[in-house]
Protein backbone atom coordinates (compact mmCIF):
# COMPACT_ATOMS: atom_id res chain seq x y z
CA UNK A 1 0.00 0.00 0.00
CA UNK A 2 1.20 3.50 -0.85
CA UNK A 3 0.10 6.84 0.60
CA UNK A 4 -0.31 9.82 -1.74
CA UNK A 5 -0.78 13.41 -0.65
CA UNK A 6 -1.67 16.48 -2.67
CA UNK A 7 2.01 17.09 -3.43
CA UNK A 8 2.61 13.54 -4.68
CA UNK A 9 3.10 13.42 -8.48
CA UNK A 10 0.60 10.55 -8.81
CA UNK A 11 -2.13 12.25 -6.75
CA UNK A 12 -5.14 12.84 -9.08
CA UNK A 13 -5.31 16.63 -9.49
CA UNK A 14 -9.07 16.41 -10.10
CA UNK A 15 -9.50 15.52 -6.42
CA UNK A 16 -8.21 18.95 -5.46
CA UNK A 17 -11.17 20.49 -7.31
CA UNK A 18 -13.71 18.78 -5.07
CA UNK A 19 -15.55 20.91 -2.48
CA UNK A 20 -14.15 18.52 0.14
CA UNK A 21 -10.91 17.16 -1.31
CA UNK A 22 -9.27 14.19 0.38
CA UNK A 23 -6.18 15.14 2.39
CA UNK A 24 -4.52 11.91 1.35
CA UNK A 25 -5.34 8.72 -0.48
CA UNK A 26 -4.03 5.18 -0.19
CA UNK A 27 -3.49 3.00 -3.23
CA UNK A 28 -2.44 -0.52 -4.05
CA UNK A 29 -1.79 -1.84 -7.54
CA UNK A 30 -1.19 -0.25 -10.93
CA UNK A 31 -0.82 3.47 -10.21
CA UNK A 32 -0.45 4.15 -13.94
CA UNK A 33 -4.24 3.93 -14.10
CA UNK A 34 -4.45 7.20 -12.16
CA UNK A 35 -2.96 9.16 -15.05
CA UNK A 36 -5.41 11.48 -16.83
CA UNK A 37 -4.31 9.98 -20.14
CA UNK A 38 -5.88 6.64 -19.15
CA UNK A 39 -9.57 6.91 -20.02
CA UNK A 40 -11.88 5.85 -17.21
CA UNK A 41 -15.62 5.19 -17.02
CA UNK A 42 -17.44 4.74 -13.72
CA UNK A 43 -20.22 2.16 -13.76
CA UNK A 44 -22.43 2.26 -10.68
CA UNK A 45 -25.91 1.26 -9.65
CA UNK A 46 -28.14 -0.67 -7.31
CA UNK A 47 -26.99 -3.33 -4.90
CA UNK A 48 -30.21 -5.24 -5.57
CA UNK A 49 -29.75 -5.83 -9.26
CA UNK A 50 -32.26 -7.51 -11.58
CA UNK A 51 -31.30 -9.88 -14.42
CA UNK A 52 -31.76 -6.90 -16.78
CA UNK A 53 -29.40 -4.74 -14.74
CA UNK A 54 -26.88 -7.57 -14.48
CA UNK A 55 -26.87 -8.11 -18.24
CA UNK A 56 -26.49 -4.47 -19.28
CA UNK A 57 -23.85 -3.80 -16.62
CA UNK A 58 -21.73 -6.78 -17.63
CA UNK A 59 -22.08 -5.98 -21.33
CA UNK A 60 -21.06 -2.33 -21.00
CA UNK A 61 -18.15 -3.07 -18.65
CA UNK A 62 -16.88 -5.85 -20.89
CA UNK A 63 -17.14 -3.84 -24.09
CA UNK A 64 -15.43 -0.80 -22.56
CA UNK A 65 -12.62 -2.96 -21.17
CA UNK A 66 -12.13 -4.57 -24.56
CA UNK A 67 -11.45 -1.10 -25.94
CA UNK A 68 -8.77 -0.30 -23.38
CA UNK A 69 -10.95 1.84 -21.12
CA UNK A 70 -10.60 1.36 -17.36
CA UNK A 71 -13.81 0.61 -15.47
CA UNK A 72 -14.21 2.36 -12.10
CA UNK A 73 -16.63 1.32 -9.36
CA UNK A 74 -16.98 0.82 -5.62
CA UNK A 75 -16.69 -2.96 -5.06
CA UNK A 76 -20.18 -2.95 -3.53
CA UNK A 77 -22.77 -5.68 -3.94
CA UNK A 78 -24.72 -5.69 -7.19
CA UNK A 79 -23.81 -3.45 -10.11
CA UNK A 80 -20.37 -2.46 -8.78
CA UNK A 81 -18.93 -5.94 -8.51
CA UNK A 82 -20.59 -7.11 -11.73
CA UNK A 83 -18.77 -4.24 -13.50
CA UNK A 84 -15.41 -5.07 -11.91
CA UNK A 85 -15.68 -8.77 -12.77
CA UNK A 86 -16.80 -8.19 -16.35
CA UNK A 87 -13.87 -5.83 -16.97
CA UNK A 88 -11.41 -8.39 -15.60
CA UNK A 89 -12.94 -11.24 -17.59
CA UNK A 90 -12.49 -9.16 -20.75
CA UNK A 91 -8.77 -8.79 -19.98
CA UNK A 92 -9.17 -5.13 -19.08
CA UNK A 93 -8.32 -3.00 -16.07
CA UNK A 94 -10.50 -1.75 -13.24
CA UNK A 95 -10.25 0.58 -10.25
CA UNK A 96 -12.13 -0.15 -7.03
CA UNK A 97 -12.63 2.81 -4.70
CA UNK A 98 -13.44 1.64 -1.20
CA UNK A 99 -15.47 3.16 1.65
CA UNK A 100 -12.97 1.90 4.22
CA UNK A 101 -9.29 1.04 4.49
CA UNK A 102 -7.51 -1.17 1.97
CA UNK A 103 -6.55 -3.60 4.73
CA UNK A 104 -10.19 -4.26 5.64
CA UNK A 105 -12.02 -4.88 2.37
CA UNK A 106 -15.71 -4.06 2.59
CA UNK A 107 -17.76 -6.08 2.12
CA UNK A 108 -15.46 -8.83 3.39
CA UNK A 109 -17.13 -11.28 1.01
CA UNK A 110 -15.52 -9.36 -1.87
CA UNK A 111 -11.95 -9.76 -0.63
CA UNK A 112 -11.39 -12.29 -3.40
CA UNK A 113 -12.52 -9.73 -6.01
CA UNK A 114 -10.10 -7.15 -4.61
CA UNK A 115 -7.32 -9.73 -4.79
CA UNK A 116 -8.15 -10.52 -8.41
CA UNK A 117 -8.17 -6.81 -9.30
CA UNK A 118 -4.60 -6.51 -7.99
CA UNK A 119 -3.49 -9.72 -9.70
CA UNK A 120 -4.80 -8.46 -13.05
CA UNK A 121 -3.12 -5.06 -13.18
CA UNK A 122 -5.91 -3.09 -11.51
CA UNK A 123 -5.95 -0.65 -8.61
CA UNK A 124 -7.54 -0.30 -5.17
CA UNK A 125 -7.98 3.21 -3.75
CA UNK A 126 -9.25 4.68 -0.48
CA UNK A 127 -8.97 7.90 1.49
CA UNK A 128 -8.95 5.96 4.76
CA UNK A 129 -5.87 4.67 6.57
CA UNK A 130 -5.43 1.22 8.10
CA UNK A 131 -6.39 2.62 11.49
CA UNK A 132 -9.93 3.37 10.26
CA UNK A 133 -12.66 1.25 11.82
CA UNK A 134 -15.45 -0.40 9.82
CA UNK A 135 -16.95 2.15 7.41
CA UNK A 136 -19.75 4.40 8.63
CA UNK A 137 -22.71 5.45 6.48
CA UNK A 138 -21.19 8.82 5.58
CA UNK A 139 -18.07 7.13 4.24
CA UNK A 140 -20.07 5.33 1.55
CA UNK A 141 -21.45 8.68 0.36
CA UNK A 142 -18.00 10.31 0.54
CA UNK A 143 -16.52 7.44 -1.47
CA UNK A 144 -18.91 8.18 -4.32
CA UNK A 145 -17.44 11.65 -4.88
CA UNK A 146 -14.04 10.03 -5.50
CA UNK A 147 -15.57 7.64 -8.03
CA UNK A 148 -17.31 10.50 -9.84
CA UNK A 149 -14.24 12.74 -9.90
CA UNK A 150 -11.70 10.27 -11.24
CA UNK A 151 -13.95 9.02 -14.05
CA UNK A 152 -14.21 10.79 -17.40
CA UNK A 153 -17.84 9.64 -17.71
CA UNK A 154 -20.26 8.22 -15.12
CA UNK A 155 -22.76 5.54 -16.19
CA UNK A 156 -25.66 4.35 -14.01
CA UNK A 157 -27.05 1.06 -15.25
CA UNK A 158 -29.83 0.38 -12.74
CA UNK A 159 -31.04 2.29 -9.68
CA UNK A 160 -34.26 2.64 -7.75
CA UNK A 161 -35.64 5.73 -6.01
CA UNK A 162 -34.23 6.46 -3.54
CA UNK A 163 -30.82 4.86 -4.07
CA UNK A 164 -27.42 5.59 -2.54
CA UNK A 165 -25.86 5.01 -5.96
CA UNK A 166 -27.48 8.23 -7.19
CA UNK A 167 -25.04 10.25 -5.08
CA UNK A 168 -22.37 9.41 -7.66
CA UNK A 169 -24.06 11.07 -10.67
CA UNK A 170 -25.01 14.03 -8.50
CA UNK A 171 -21.36 14.51 -7.51
CA UNK A 172 -20.38 14.12 -11.16
CA UNK A 173 -22.80 16.81 -12.31
CA UNK A 174 -21.50 19.21 -9.63
CA UNK A 175 -18.01 19.06 -11.13
CA UNK A 176 -19.11 19.10 -14.76
CA UNK A 177 -18.68 15.42 -15.66
CA UNK A 178 -20.82 13.64 -18.26
CA UNK A 179 -23.54 11.48 -16.72
CA UNK A 180 -25.26 8.73 -18.70
CA UNK A 181 -28.01 6.34 -17.67
CA UNK A 182 -29.47 3.13 -19.01
CA UNK A 183 -33.26 3.37 -19.45
CA UNK A 184 -35.40 0.62 -18.00
CA UNK A 185 -39.04 -0.51 -18.04
CA UNK A 186 -41.36 2.14 -16.60
CA UNK A 187 -43.01 -0.64 -14.60
CA UNK A 188 -39.74 -1.58 -12.88
CA UNK A 189 -39.03 0.15 -9.54
CA UNK A 190 -35.34 -0.71 -9.95
CA UNK A 191 -35.16 1.51 -13.05
CA UNK A 192 -37.01 4.47 -11.53
CA UNK A 193 -33.73 6.17 -10.60
CA UNK A 194 -32.11 5.85 -14.02
CA UNK A 195 -35.30 6.88 -15.81
CA UNK A 196 -35.52 9.93 -13.54
CA UNK A 197 -31.93 10.89 -14.37
CA UNK A 198 -32.76 10.73 -18.07
CA UNK A 199 -35.86 12.89 -17.57
CA UNK A 200 -33.63 15.45 -15.88
CA UNK A 201 -31.05 15.61 -18.66
CA UNK A 202 -28.71 12.64 -18.32
CA UNK A 203 -27.56 11.06 -21.58
CA UNK A 204 -29.13 7.78 -22.65
CA UNK A 205 -27.06 4.61 -22.98
CA UNK A 206 -28.40 1.82 -25.15
CA UNK A 207 -25.04 0.58 -26.44
CA UNK A 208 -21.33 1.03 -25.78
CA UNK A 209 -21.10 3.52 -28.66
CA UNK A 210 -23.05 6.03 -26.57
CA UNK A 211 -20.34 5.91 -23.89
CA UNK A 212 -17.53 6.07 -26.44
CA UNK A 213 -19.11 9.16 -27.99
CA UNK A 214 -19.29 10.82 -24.55
CA UNK A 215 -15.56 10.10 -24.19
CA UNK A 216 -14.86 11.83 -27.49
CA UNK A 217 -14.07 8.55 -29.26
CA UNK A 218 -15.41 7.00 -32.43
CA UNK A 219 -18.68 5.29 -31.40
CA UNK A 220 -17.88 2.52 -33.89
CA UNK A 221 -14.46 1.86 -32.32
CA UNK A 222 -13.76 -1.87 -32.50
CA UNK A 223 -12.45 -3.95 -29.57
CA UNK A 224 -8.83 -4.99 -29.58
CA UNK A 225 -8.41 -8.74 -29.24
CA UNK A 226 -5.09 -8.40 -27.42
CA UNK A 227 -3.90 -8.97 -23.90
CA UNK A 228 -0.57 -8.59 -22.17
CA UNK A 229 1.37 -11.58 -20.88
CA UNK A 230 3.23 -9.40 -18.38
CA UNK A 231 2.34 -6.27 -16.43
CA UNK A 232 4.67 -4.28 -18.70
CA UNK A 233 3.06 -5.65 -21.88
CA UNK A 234 -0.39 -4.85 -20.51
CA UNK A 235 0.74 -1.30 -19.74
CA UNK A 236 2.06 -0.76 -23.27
CA UNK A 237 -1.12 -2.21 -24.78
CA UNK A 238 -3.27 0.01 -22.57
CA UNK A 239 -1.70 3.15 -24.02
CA UNK A 240 -1.84 1.89 -27.61
CA UNK A 241 -5.53 1.06 -27.14
CA UNK A 242 -6.20 4.62 -25.99
CA UNK A 243 -4.44 6.28 -28.93
CA UNK A 244 -0.74 6.55 -28.06
CA UNK A 245 1.15 5.16 -31.06
CA UNK A 246 4.57 6.85 -31.08
CA UNK A 247 7.48 4.86 -29.61
CA UNK A 248 8.96 7.79 -27.69
CA UNK A 249 5.59 8.80 -26.31
CA UNK A 250 4.81 5.22 -25.28
CA UNK A 251 8.15 5.00 -23.46
CA UNK A 252 7.48 8.29 -21.66
CA UNK A 253 3.92 7.46 -20.63
CA UNK A 254 4.64 3.95 -19.39
CA UNK A 255 7.52 5.14 -17.22
CA UNK A 256 9.42 1.92 -17.96
CA UNK A 257 13.19 1.76 -18.37
CA UNK A 258 14.30 1.78 -22.00
CA UNK A 259 15.58 -1.80 -21.72
CA UNK A 260 12.40 -3.17 -20.16
CA UNK A 261 10.22 -1.21 -22.58
CA UNK A 262 12.09 -2.48 -25.66
CA UNK A 263 12.02 -6.09 -24.43
CA UNK A 264 8.27 -6.05 -23.96
CA UNK A 265 7.61 -4.09 -27.14
CA UNK A 266 9.62 -6.67 -29.09
CA UNK A 267 7.68 -9.56 -27.54
CA UNK A 268 4.37 -7.89 -28.40
CA UNK A 269 5.48 -7.62 -32.02
CA UNK A 270 6.87 -11.17 -32.18
CA UNK A 271 3.66 -12.63 -30.77
CA UNK A 272 1.59 -10.67 -33.27
CA UNK A 273 -0.32 -8.48 -30.84
CA UNK A 274 1.03 -5.22 -32.28
CA UNK A 275 2.53 -4.26 -35.61
CA UNK A 276 4.78 -1.48 -36.86
CA UNK A 277 3.09 1.24 -38.87
CA UNK A 278 6.42 2.82 -39.86
CA UNK A 279 8.05 6.02 -38.59
CA UNK A 280 8.33 4.56 -35.06
CA UNK A 281 4.54 4.18 -34.83
CA UNK A 282 2.67 1.13 -33.56
CA UNK A 283 -0.86 -0.19 -33.85
CA UNK A 284 -2.81 -3.16 -32.58
CA UNK A 285 -2.86 -6.18 -34.87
Amino acid sequence: MKKLTAISPQFPSIYLQLPQPPKEIFISGNEQLLKPSQLKVAIVGSRRVTPYGREVTARLARELAERGITVVSGLALGVDTIAHKAALEAGGTTIAILPGSLSKIYPASHTYVAKEILEKNGLLLSEYSDSTASPMKYQFIARNRLIAAIADVVVITEAALPSGSLYTPNFALEIGKNVLAVPGPITSPTSAGTNDLIKNGAGIVTEVGDVLLALGLDPKMEPAATAGSTEEEALILTYIKTGVFDTSELLRKTGLSAQLFNQNLTMLEITGRIRSSGNNLWSLS
